[in-house]
């Protein structure tokens, strides 16, 4: 009989591999020429009444105040909007596999973050995972023959706006909570508020749509990126409160990892020795920057994607 962690320990991997499928579905989305605020709108919708239908008994219950609509409109738009109307313009530039790799500098980020809001202790062991991260993306960024095209170099800072973002978030979270809103309200909450915030601005800006037959990969892509979102994240809360936040941040390796080979798998991309080698760099400062022992589980403690 599988013992328990090994349960566990498999139930990461899906939940990892999951994650890092989300990348180039969202690479397909926007190389159909589908625009930022208009997924976003797409997205939230689709995860609002995926879970409204899952917990539709406790919609009722949910707390109404001056601070838990604070925290909806921080998550809405420090963990969605913002992060992903730029990493999605991004996407359209940069090999999806790069975007996975960039992602992954979150709990690099979110160490300093951390510091000056007094959620964390220095330490040189975590010190040395935040400059193993920016050699990383060093690695990516200098070398003449790292990315496709020299031009894609632009959009580099541009994809390192969400993995800030969602660092921000989580040390706000960690440093403030959540008005006591549980994993589900909050991200419920935020998906309603964000699909209200996010339909003007994709009217707005001109980049609303309506998918309509005969529907494209697109499409599908979108429904199933964001359907696989809400359910890894779900997962993903269940097994912090099961196996500890440590053990459950172990996913971004699983994230990066499994985000660069969908991506040479669906998409055919393929990648030079220097995006490997950043990969190698991200992977070992992951390693250090990860907590030692359990800590409070935060909305995204050690998330890897918006």
């Amino acid at each position: 009989m599988m013992s328990e962690r090994a349960r566990l320990t498999g139930f990461l991997l899906l939940l990892g591999c999951g994650w890092g499928l989300t990348t180039p579905l969202i690479k397909i989305t926007v190389t159909a020429g589908y625009q930022p605020f208009g997924i976003i709108f797409w997205q939230m919708l689709i995860g609002a009444v995926l879970l409204g239908v899952v917990r539709w008994r406790q919609l009722g219950r949910m707390p109404f105040t001056a601070k838990t609509l604070a925290v909806w409109l921080m998550i809405a738009t420090i963990g969605t909007l913002i992060p992903g109307t730029a990493s999605y313009r991004a996407a359209f530039h940069l090999p999806s596999g790069i975007m996975s790799i960039v992602i992954a500098t979150i709990p690099m980020m979110a160490f300093p973050i951390a510091l000056a809001l007094g959620n964390d202790h220095f330490s040189f062991r975590r010190l040395g995972g935040l400059c193993l991260g920016l050699i990383g993306v060093g690695l990516i960024a200098l070398p003449e023959a790292s990315l496709p095209e020299r031009a894609m170099i632009a959009f580099l800072p541009l994809a390192l706006v969400a993995p800030f973002c969602y660092a921000c978030e989580g040390n706000i979270v960690a440093r403030w909570g959540t008005a006591g809103l549980d994993p589900f309200q909050a991200l419920f909450g935020a998906s309603a508020i964000g699909t209200v915030i996010a339909l003007p601005l994709a009217l707005g800006s001109g980049q609303f749509f309506v998918p309509t037959s005969p529907f494209i990969l697109a499409d599908f892509a979108l429904l199933v990126g964001s359907i696989v979102h809400v359910l890894v994240y779900v997962g993903y809360v269940w097994l912090i409160a099961r196996a500890g936040s440590v053990f459950a941040g172990q996913v971004s390796y699983v994230v990066t990892g499994s985000g660069v080979f969908w991506a040479m798998l669906l998409l055919g991309e393929t990648y030079s020795i220097w995006v490997w080698l950043a990969l190698l760099c991200m992977a070992i400062g992951l390693s250090l920057v990860q907590p030692r022992l359990a800590a409070r589980p935060t909305l995204r403690e050690n998330k890897v994607h918006g």
